[in-house]
Formats: structure tokens, C-alpha cells, sequence
């Protein structure tokens, strides 16, 4: 494996000097072997505020703060916080420590916090902070320091404690040393001293020489010691470092074991893996093998290999390839207010771009969208002003796209009056643009009246004295651009109110009997239509529905008040606006009669109780109390009205006068909910109406259920079986009732014997627990919302005991005949039978008891199943089924025959050839497949061309005549068999030929002189010189021809190629190739390909260059934490 790079430091040294420090400090202190965590990512400035190191009491609290700069990452970076080497702060978050994150969107900085509450001497020591995000990554180290304490240097003397003696200060006193004479000293090898020492012995020996750069010294120490490896008890050879394979590659992992016959267990992330079709694990001899097929992000993991007390650790990186746009963004146009969508699709599912504009990275807010769709992603901007004008850019991790939006000012409407001025003004993009003006897509002509002009950006159209036939859609068209801006030219005019109540008598005045229904309908012109407001005073009449309201239509508009009272007389005003104006109208309401003595509230208890008395299928019965007051006349009669339930639509029931208070409506609707209303008629007129009933809907019970009969009688049950009723109604059915009573008993017996509590969905139902031998009668019930149906009784009392029925087999007709079937084929034979009780079942084969394991039996109450999966010839002969019942018995017999292909015709034989003819015959074959042989398919060939020809088929004699043979050709033949199941599988051909003589020539062949093939092996098509990118498959070709065919040999830099997995070389008719997986930067260099037979050899090379940064095939290593 290569050796993991070790981060360098920055080259901005001013910006970064703290940085460079704090980081080689932390570097130099980790061992050859190891590497900086994440090591596999590139050190870079993430980080734009570092904690500082910080000395602090004990007991105080102490916050380190970091911050990291996200615009250039693509997910949320990861924070770590480690004290020491490796141990993780995040595992003892608790009250002592603690962990804070916060992110800012403007900035799109993380803030990261830890905080230590009540310091004790433990915390003091060496901190490192890392983040880490995909490919980048970054780290920095703190100290904690605590200040020493003066008084741990006061003693007491006196051995009593805190209180004994008094106190000592002699030891913050300053100690001479004696000099000691200089003598001569005895040269001594550190180095060697320090081999043997203890590490916590280092620092004392360094002083005692004199050695004042530590960290060189344990630098040089670190290069001479060789660590000499620890031998492994279990394995042999331990799992790599680390694996590195692409998304949706596959990558195996192998270990070699001391003792062949031990268990491993394979881990994930701690996680004991479970073999599957995506994990493979394969044992041969010592050597045991892990295989992940399909590799995604989530196979990314630390993975061991456990052998009893022993583990070996390995990690795999998953490379995701680059993400491409497919899709690149078009420019768009369009108009302010509009909608924008920029649409592009890449080459991965669910990756992540970025959308920026300006420099500036775009986000969802309320005006601007992102959304994914698969490969499909989209920016939509809604209602687009002219501040997003501008290139926008979409990024992903290789490649990126733009797109231009140019957004164009709109053409505002316009509402004018009569003979005023028009004047449609259109700014465009450049001042050489030109266009055309159209009117409801007919292009405008200018005139006297309407004129064109174009001055600069500014396009204009104005209309003098504007016409109602002006009025339309007018839409500039610039020539070259599929864009248009449309206006729309609105005419006005002023209203006016066409009121006529000349017959009314006096002007604008309208009388009204009370109690009676006043309609006034008021014509209104004006354009655009106007607004319309009628007012009763300085009160507003609303058009909700009510007694008093307005109905407004296009050209109309309608005053309506239902049932004339006194207080509905007064002033009232209809006023009728639009942009061009106003117009207003008076006009005076009088009422007269009696009824207007009454107050409202007395009105509303004209008619108490109005009320639903009973319903039928399609009537009910209404009733209600006479009027409190009369109106000063007598009561003459009364008027019912009648609405569907939410309906505003009443229907009179009547046009006489009804001089009841109780009153049947008929001819309604079953099913649906009415309500019902009256009003009471004297001499004056009409009252205003009573209150609407409460809602009551007809409906009525189903007729009896039909054709109550018993379908079958046990010793302690009965089942009974029926039909719907023939009139169901709105009501539907919501279930059956079933009950019984004995015979000659009252029919209030019954209710005590109901079968079922709950109403039953199905026309059948078994009532069970039914006394044995007693004579019995059933009915049945249908219920619905309306109650009971009238009872469906049966006439015949049933008496509960079984009955016994003659056993009997119903054998299908397609059984009574032999039953034939091809070798493999399924046969699955359903045979039902009647018998009372359940009779015994058995069945037979030649006589024998079925004991083949291959025939399968399933029986249930009313029919037996025989079953082959695959039928075979043994499974031929007949079959005896058998149901018995006491002494009663029935059988019946089933012929199967399972047929095959037959065998070929035996002794084919030329018995006689004349002319151009010549006879055959054969012997039927021995193996004929189980069934008749149906004929014979006759084939010749001729010498030369050996190509077979079908002279008869379905010959059924075994015996044929050739005919119509060429003369001077030798004929040999071949006879196949057919049955029902086709032609045999085998072939007898003739054991002599038919030789057709020629009748007076004879043909002298000259001798044949055979080619001489033979040559050396040469290339047609040489080695080409290629240069790929490190981690993509390649493959280099060239061809050869050679006879007899030559041994091809495969070289790199001058050494053969062995059965090295990495390479896969392929022969296809003397074309070469030599196929490279992934290739890597070392897998380059010089090529070559040797040809090599009997009549010599020939060799040609090329060069292979690999180019890329070798992320594909050098993968740093990481540390196990």
C-alpha cells in the first residue's frame, strides 16, 4: 500500500502562521505509522476563528469558540472536539461538558462552542479541534493550563497535621548548588541511553546532557527504533490498510488464517454482518474472503475480521463519480409578472447543485424555488421584475451551466371614454428592434385616427377619438422573437337607470298589499357593467337570501320582498356606478292591509308546531296549530309548500284553499329529506309563510324475502338459503334476522328464538345448537333505517336430524376417456363426489395401494384432488377412485397415459435404385414413446453439399420411393419417427447410398492439389499508443494472422502478464485485446504482444500513458479510533 501523505502546510504564511504552527506541533507528536485523521482529505483553510489556548482556575467555567466557513462546501462540515490524541470529547457530553452549534444563513458561517463548567485538574492539557467535509478537511490545537498554587510550598512542622508547628517558608527559598571541580568526563552515546530508557525518563536524561531541543530528539529516537512487527497467533496475513472502489463497483477483502478449521466474524462499524446477496463470504482452505457487491455511500465504513480474541481492521472508501449536466440551461424571456423556470438535468439521481447569480448563491424563499425531480432540476422565480435580469449559473462537482434572463417591461391597459385618446407605449431591449401591432390577432393598419411611432427603445400606438369597435386585445409583436406584449383597451360609458312605474300611479311609487310579494326589476346599461347598490335610507339592502333582498343580473337588476310588512315601507334609492360615472334613482315603497298590525315577532308564532307526523314509501303527514292572530278577517283556509332538504326551491301542494290543519303530501321522492311550510289565507290576502318544519324524509320497510329454503340438515344444525325481496326501496338492506320455533306453537314464539343477534350481509346463514329430532319452523327477516320487513315463513316444518345421502362419484367427462398427457407436463385432476356422511376416500393404482411419493392425494368434504408436478412414463396404468359410506360404495376408474417422443426406425436400408429413382426400407422402432406411431419423415442429402431435404413427411408405411433424383450424385438418407408428442429426437440414416449413374459419359476427376495454408504469424493491425485517466477501464487492441494458430503472449516493460485479475486478454478470430481495469498511474508504461508458432513469431508494442491525480488508486490511510 502507499504511504499516506502527510498534510503540508499553508502557503499564505502571513495569513496563516498561527495555523502552520499549531498544526505541525500537532503532527510532529503522531508516529510514523499513523497519519493525521481524515487523512484521506486535503488540509485547508476551513476555519476563520480557531480557539486559543487559555489558562484558567479551578472551580471557574472556560468556552472555546470555533467558527467555519461553509460557501464553499457542498454538505454540513462535521466538528469533532478531542483532548489528547484520540479521545473523543462528544462521547462525555454531560453537565461537565458541553456542546453548542449555531449558523448563520447571511454568512454562511458555523459557530461552534465548547464549554467546560467547574475546571478540575484533570481538564488541564493539550485540546485538538477537526472538521471534516467530503474531501476537506481541517484542524488546530488548544491549551488549558492551571496556575500553581504559592500555598502547596507552605509546610508546617510537626508531624499533626494542618494545625502542628509552625509554618515552614524554607522551601520558596533559593538552593545553591556547590560547584563541583571540573574533572574530566567520560564520553557517554546518549542515544544508546535513550534506547533503553523509559519514554518517562526522556526528559530527565535530556537535561542531564544538556539537550535542549526535545522535539528533535524524539524525532531521531522515533528513526532508530524499528518497531518490529507483533506476530499474529490467528492470522497469517491480516487485512490491507484500506480498499478503495467505486459506486456500484464490486471489492473483495482477503484474509489468510494460521488453522484452516477456525470461525471468522466480519464487522461493519462494530456490527456484525449477516451474509446476504450483497455481502458474499467464501471460505477456501486458510483463506477466507469478503465480498461487497453493488457499493454505495453506506458501504463507506471501518470493517474487521474477528478470529476468537484476534481482530484486523481495514477501512473502504466508496468514490462517487463526477456529477455531469446532461441537460445545459437555455436562455429565457419573458415578461415582468411571469413566471421563469430554468430547467437542466445531470447524470446522477438525487445529486446536489448549487444555483448562483451574480456571485451570489441562490436559496428558497418566497419568491424563488428550487426543485428536484429525479435527474430534473429547476429554478422557478416567481413573478420576475426587472431586478432579475441577469446570468444564472447552476454547479455541480463536474460540471456547470448558464443561462441568460432577460425580462421586458409590460404593456398597461387602458380604459377610456368616449372620444377621448388611446396610447399604447411598449419599451424593447435595443433601439433596432422593430415590430408589428395586432388587434385580436389582426394585424393594425394605421389611419386618420390611428397613428404609429418608434423612437428609440420606445415603440407607441395612439388611437384619436376612441369608439366602442376599438375596444379589444392589442399586442405588439417584435420581428425575430418568439415574445409578444399584449394590453387590452377597455371602452367606457356611463351608466343610466331604466325605471318605469308609470302604472303604478303616482311617479315612483309602488303600493303593496301586506303580506304580499313585491318583485321590481330595474334595467341597467353602462359599460364597463356597473355597479349596483339599493338602499333603504342610509341602509344597505344586501343580495343574501332573505325576505328582503336584490337579485342582480348583467342588464338587470331586481328588488325583491317576500311577504310585504310595515316596517318595509319608506324611501328607497338605487345608485349605479362605473369609472365613467353615476346615476341614481328614488323611488317610495307603500303597504296596505291588515297584516301589517302584526310585529315580527308575532309573525314568527303565526303557525306553531308545523311538524311530521308519519311517513309512508311516498307520502307523510303534516300538522300544525291555527294562527294566534287572524289579520282583523277570518281564516278562510291554508297553502302548503314543500323543498328538498338544502334546496331554495319550494313546490305548492296546493292551489284551493285547505281549510284542515292536517294535511297529506303525496308523490314524493322515497329516500330524500323534505321540508314542509304553510301559510294561512283570509280576506285580505295571504300570510307570510310559518316556519319550516324540522327535516323528515319518506321511506318505508322492504317487502318479505323470497325463496326461503333448507340446502342442508345436520343432527344440531340447519342451513338456509334465500333471495333479496323483490321491492328494496331507498332504505337499501341492511341485513337479514333469522328465526325459528317449533311446530304448533303460537307465532310470538319466535321472538324468543332469534339464530342471530346482529343483522346477516349474506342470503345464507346456518343456525346452529338446534334441539336433535324436533320438528321445526324458520322465517326470515329483512331490517332497514324503516324497521322489520312482513316475514318470509317457511310452510314445511324441518325436522333436525342428518340425512343420510348415497355415496357418488361426479367423474368430469373429460376422465372418462383415456386421459393423455406429455412427459413433464403437470397434471392436476379435481374430481368431486356427494355423500352423506363425509364417505372415506381411496384410490388405487393397477390394483395396487398409490404409494408413489410423486402422486400427490388431497381430499376435502366435497371433492378429491390427484396431482403430478412433473409427469413421468411410469406414472401410466389405471387409476381407482373409491368413496365409501358403511356398506355403500361407489368407484370409478381413470385410463392415464403419459406419452413421449418415440425412438428412431431401425435397419434403414437402399433396397433398389432405378433411374432416377430409388427405394427405402425400415423397421418400426422399438421405443414407440408410449403411444402409436403416427408416420415417418423421409430426408436425402447428396455427397457434395451434405444438405439434408425433406422428401415425405407423415409417410405411414415403413417403406417410401425417392423420386426425381440427379443423375450422377450419391444419395444417402435418414428416417425420423412421429407420434402425438412430434418428430424423435433421434435419427437412423440409411446404411448404404444410392449411387444415380450416368448413363453414357463418364467424368475423369483430376487430381486435387491441396493448398498449402501455412505461414508465419504477422500483424495486420499494430498496438496503438494510447493516454487514459487513472480509474477508468481501457483496452488496447491489434490482430494477427497466422497458421497454424500462433500462441499469443502479453508483456509489460518486457515481462509477461500471468494470471493477474486486473487484466483480461481476449482472442476473437485473430483480433487481440487486452482489456485494463481501473487502471492506475503505475500501470503505465510500455505494451507488447507476441505472436509465437512452428514457422516463427512477430512482436509489436505501443505505450501506455495514465493521467490523473490518482485518486482512483491511491487512497491514503486512516486511523482506527
Amino acid at each position: 500500500m502507499p504511504e499516506a501523505k502527510k498534510p503540508a502546510a499553508k502557503t499564505d504564511k502571513a495569513a496563516a502562521a498561527p495555523a502552520d504552527s499549531e498544526g505541525s506541533e500537532c503532527r510532529d507528536e503522531l508516529p510514523d505509522d499513523e497519519t493525521v485523521p481524515g487523512g484521506q482529505s486535503e488540509l485547508t483553510g476551513l476555519f476563520v476563528e480557531r480557539p486559543e489556548s487559555t489558562t484558567v482556575i479551578k472551580g471557574k467555567n472556560v468556552t472555546f469558540v470555533a467558527k467555519v466557513d461553509s460557501s464553499d462546501l457542498l454538505r454540513k462540515p462535521n466538528m469533532k472536539w478531542l483532548k489528547g490524541k484520540w479521545l473523543d470529547l462528544g462521547s462525555k457530553a454531560g453537565k461537565h461538558v458541553q456542546f453548542k452549534e449555531a449558523y448563520d444563513r447571511n454568512s454562511k458561517v458555523y459557530t461552534y462552542e465548547m464549554s467546560i463548567i467547574k475546571v478540575v485538574e484533570g481538564d488541564a492539557g493539550g485540546y485538538r479541534c477537526e472538521v471534516t467535509s467530503k474531501d476537506k478537511c481541517d484542524s488546530c490545537t488548544f491549551e488549558v493550563t492551571q496556575p500553581a498554587n504559592i500555598l502547596d510550598a507552605f509546610k508546617r512542622s510537626g508531624d499533626a497535621g494542618e494545625d502542628a508547628g509552625d509554618l515552614d517558608f524554607s522551601a520558596l527559598l533559593k538552593k545553591r548548588e556547590k560547584k563541583a571541580r571540573d574533572e574530566p568526563k567520560e564520553d557517554v552515546d546518549v542515544w544508546e541511553i535513550l534506547k533503553d530508557a523509559k519514554p518517562c525518563d526522556y526528559e530527565k536524561i535530556a537535561f542531564d546532557y544538556g539537550i535542549t531541543d526535545l522535539r528533535g530528539l524524539l524525532k531521531r529516537l522515533k528513526k532508530m527504533k524499528k518497531v518490529e512487527p507483533k506476530k499474529s497467533d490467528a492470522f497469517l496475513k491480516k487485512l490491507e490498510q484500506c480498499y478503495s472502489v467505486d459506486k456500484g463497483k464490486r471489492t473483495q477483502m482477503h484474509v489468510e488464517l494460521h488453522d484452516p478449521n477456525v470461525q471468522v466474524k466480519w464487522l461493519k462499524n462494530g456490527v456484525e454482518i449477516k451474509p446476504s446477496a450483497k455481502y458474499v463470504f467464501e471460505c477456501v482452505g486458510n483463506k477466507r474472503t469478503l465480498t461487497i457487491n453493488k457499493c454505495n455511500l453506506s458501504d463507506d465504513a471501518a470493517y474487521e475480521c474477528v478470529v476468537g480474541e484476534e481482530k484486523s481492521f481495514t477501512e473502504v472508501f466508496v468514490k462517487e463519480p463526477p456529477v455531469t449536466i446532461t441537460k445545459l440551461l437555455d436562455d429565457v424571456h419573458v415578461v415582468v409578472g411571469e413566471k421563469v423556470e430554468f430547467e437542466c438535468e445531470v447524470s446522477e439521481e438525487g445529486a446536489n447543485v448549487k444555483w448562483m447569480k451574480d456571485g451570489v448563491e441562490l436559496t428558497k424563499d418566497g419568491k424563488i424555488r428550487i426543485k428536484k425531480d429525479g435527474k430534473k432540476h429547476t429554478l422557478v422565480i416567481n413573478e420576475a421584475t426587472i431586478e432579475d435580469i441577469g446570468m444564472y449559473y447552476v454547479y455541480t462537482n463536474g460540471g456547470e451551466s448558464k443561462g441568460e434572463l432577460e425580462v421586458l417591461q409590460s404593456i398597461a391597459d387602458l380604459s377610456v371614454k368616449a372620444c377621448e385618446q388611446a396610447m399604447f407605449k411598449c419599451e424593447v431591449s435595443d433601439e433596432k428592434v422593430v415590430g408589428k401591432w395586432f388587434k385580436d390577432g389582426v394585424e393594425v393598419k394605421p389611419g386618420n385616427r390611428i397613428k404609429m411611432s418608434h423612437i428609440g427603445r420606445i415603440h407607441k400606438l395612439t388611437i384619436d377619438d376612441v369608439k366602442p369597435q376599438d375596444e379589444g386585445n392589442y399586442t405588439f409583436v417584435p420581428e425575430g422573437y418568439a415574445l409578444s406584449l399584449s394590453a387590452k383597451l377597455n371602452f367606457i360609458d356611463p351608466p343610466k337607470i331604466h325605471l318605469d312605474t308609470s302604472s303604478t300611479g303616482s311617479k315612483n311609487t309602488i303600493v303593496v298589499v301586506a303580506g304580499n310579494k313585491l318583485r321590481l326589476d330595474v334595467e341597467i346599461t353602462g359599460e364597463p357593467v356597473p355597479t349596483v347598490c339599493w338602499m333603504k335610507g342610509d341602509t344597505v339592502i344586501s343580495e343574501a337570501e332573505g325576505r328582503v333582498r336584490v337579485e342582480t343580473r348583467t342588464t338587470l337588476s331586481s328588488f325583491v320582498i317576500e311577504g310585504a310588512e310595515r316596517q318595509d315601507e319608506g324611501q328607497y334609492s338605487i345608485i349605479v356606478t362605473n369609472p365613467a360615472g353615476e346615476d341614481r334613482a328614488e323611488l317610495t315603497v307603500k303597504i296596505v292591509g291588515q297584516w301589517y298590525s302584526l310585529s315580527p315577532l308575532s309573525l314568527l308564532s303565526l303557525f306553531p308546531n308545523v311538524k311530521c307526523m308519519g311517513v309512508g314509501e311516498d307520502t307523510a303527514t303534516i300538522t300544525w296549530d291555527p294562527p294566534k292572530f287572524d289579520g282583523g278577517a277570518p281564516i278562510k283556509g291554508y297553502l302548503m309548500e314543500r323543498k328538498k332538504q338544502g334546496s331554495s326551491r319550494w313546490t305548492k301542494l296546493n292551489f284551493e284553499v285547505f281549510e284542515s290543519t292536517t294535511y297529506e303530501a303525496k308523490k314524493m321522492i322515497e329516500g330524500v329529506f323534505y321540508e314542509m311550510r304553510v301559510f294561512a289565507v283570509n280576506g285580505i290576502g295571504i300570510s307570510q309563510p310559518s316556519g319550516n318544519s324540522k327535516p323528515f324524509m319518506p321511506i318505508a320497510p322492504t317487502s318479505e324475502p323470497t325463496r326461503l329454503t333448507v340446502e342442508d340438515v345436520t343432527d344440531s344444525t340447519c342451513a338456509l338459503k334465500w333471495r333479496p325481496p323483490e321491492r328494496v326501496g331507498a332504505g337499501g338492506v341492511d341485513g337479514y334476522i333469522i328465526e325459528w320455533c317449533k311446530e304448533g306453537v303460537d307465532d310470538n314464539e319466535y321472538s324468543s328464538a332469534i339464530a342471530n343477534k346482529e343483522p346477516v350481509d349474506k342470503n345464507t346463514y346456518r343456525v346452529k345448537g338446534l334441539p336433535t329430532g324436533e320438528k321445526l319452523l324458520f322465517r326470515v327477516v329483512a331490517m332497514n333505517i324503516a324497521g322489520r320487513s312482513p316475514p318470509c315463513t317457511m310452510k314445511q316444518s324441518v325436522t333436525i336430524r342428518e340425512i343420510m345421502e348415497y355415496p357418488k362419484i361426479r367423474l368430469p367427462r373429460q376422465l372418462r376417456t383415456k386421459f393423455i398427457r406429455k412427459v413433464g407436463e403437470k397434471i392436476n385432476l379435481v374430481i368431486p363426489f356427494q355423500g352423506k356422511p363425509r364417505p372415506v376416500v381411496n384410490w388405487l393404482k393397477d390394483g395396487e395401494p398409490l404409494e408413489n411419493k410423486s402422486v400427490g392425494i388431497r381430499t376435502s368434504d366435497f371433492d378429491t384432488i390427484l396431482f403430478i408436478r412433473s409427469a413421468e412414463r411410469d406414472h401410466s396404468g389405471t387409476y381407482t377412485l373409491s368413496v365409501q359410506i358403511d356398506n355403500m360404495q361407489d368407484k370409478a376408474d381413470i385410463h392415464i397415459q403419459i406419452v413421449d417422443k418415440p425412438g428412431p426406425p431401425i435397419n434403414v436400408m437402399v433396397t433398389d435404385v432405378w433411374g432416377f429413382n430409388a427405394a427405402l426400407e425400415w423397421k418400426p422402432p422399438k421405443d414407440t414413446g408410449n403411444t402409436d406411431i403416427t408416420g415417418y419423415t423421409i430426408q436425402k442429402a447428396d455427397k457434395k453439399t451434405q444438405d439434408w431435404f425433406t422428401v415425405y413427411e407423415h409417410n405411414r408405411r415403413p417403406s417410401c420411393t425417392a423420386s426425381d433424383l440427379v443423375m450422377g450424385n450419391e444419395y444417402s438418407f435418414r428416417v425420423f419417427s412421429e407420434n402425438i408428442c412430434g418428430l424423435s429426437d433421434e435419427v437412423a440414416f440409411s446404411k448404404n447410398t444410392a449411387i444415380i449413374g450416368k448413363t453414357d459419359l463418364e467424368y475423369n476427376k483430376p487430381a486435387f492439389k491441396e493448398k498449402d495454408m501455412s505461414s508465419s504469424p504477422k500483424f495486420t493491425a499494430p498496438l496503438v499508443d494510447r493516454v487514459v485517466v487513472a480509474g477508468y477501464s481501457t483496452a488496447i487492441s491489434c490482430a494477427v494472422r497466422a497458421y497454424p494458430k500462433a500462441k499469443i503472449v502479453w508483456m509489460k516493460n518486457k515481462m509477461i502478464i500471468g494470471e493477474d485479475p486486473k487484466f483480461l486478454m481476449q482472442n476473437n478470430q485473430g483480433v487481440l485485446t487486452l482489456n485494463i481495469r481501473k487502471p492506475g498511474q503505475f500501470d503505465g508504461g510500455k505494451y507488447s504482444c507476441k505472436a509465437i508458432n512452428d514457422l516463427g513469431e512477430d512482436e509489436v508494442e505501443c505505450r501506455l500513458e495514465v493521467r490523473g491525480t490518482g485518486t482512483h488508486t491511491h487512497t491514503q490511510s486512516r486511523i482506527h479510533t
